[in-house]
C-alpha cells in the first residue's frame, strides 16, 4: 500500500476530502518522525512499536578494493509488531 492509497482509504472510511485525510495521513506520520527524531519511543497499542537503535562503529570492507573502512556509529529507525498485530497477520494467512 502506497501513501496515497493510504490518504484514500482515510477519506473513503471517514467520508472526508482527499486534502483533508492527506494532512491526517501527513500529520500522523510527521509526529512519528519528531518523536524518533527527538529518541522517543512510539507505542500504538495493538499495532506495535517505532524505536530508535544505536549501532556502534565498526570496521567494513570496500567490496570493490578490499580495503578496510570505518562505518560511523548511527542510529537506525526500528519496528516491533504488537503482539494483535501478529496474531491478525497469522490468523488471516491461515484461511
Amino acid at each position: 500500500m502506497t501513501k496515497a492509497e493510504l490518504v484514500e482509504e482515510v477519506s473513503r472510511v471517514s467520508e472526508l476530502t482527499k486534502k483533508h485525510s492527506e494532512v491526517i495521513v501527513d500529520t500522523v506520520f510527521q509526529s512519528i518522525i519528531d518523536a524518533m527524531h527527538n529518541d522517543e519511543k512510539i507505542e500504538l497499542r495493538g499495532f506495535g512499536s517505532f524505536r530508535i537503535r544505536q549501532r556502534r562503529s565498526r570496521q567494513g570492507r570496500n567490496p570493490k578494493t578490499g580495503d578496510r573502512v570505518e562505518v560511523p556509529a548511527k542510529k537506525i529507525p526500528y519496528f516491533k509488531p504488537g503482539k494483535e498485530l501478529k496474531e491478525l497477520i497469522n490468523n488471516n494467512s491461515e484461511s
